[in-house]
């Protein structure tokens, strides 16, 4: 198996709380870094299409 091999983003700073990603037999794997253990994998396209959203403030009426 892969080592695997987490980043966060680089607004979060040194804060413990965040969400990290992850590359992984072509698949995105995504945790929260203050409970490692629970991991959701998706595909490159969902991620693009997610990261994309984010970024185009589709999402803010969730906040």
């Amino acid at each position: 198996m892969s080592e695997i091999t987490w980043q966060k983003s680089s607004f979060s700073g040194d804060r413990d709380e965040c969400v990290e990603a992850a590359g992984l037999n072509g698949n995105i794997l995504i945790r929260e870094s203050d409970d490692p253990a629970i991991v959701v994998t998706t595909s490159r396209a969902k991620w693009r299409a997610l990261t994309h959203a984010v970024k185009a403030g589709r999402l803010n009426h969730l906040i």
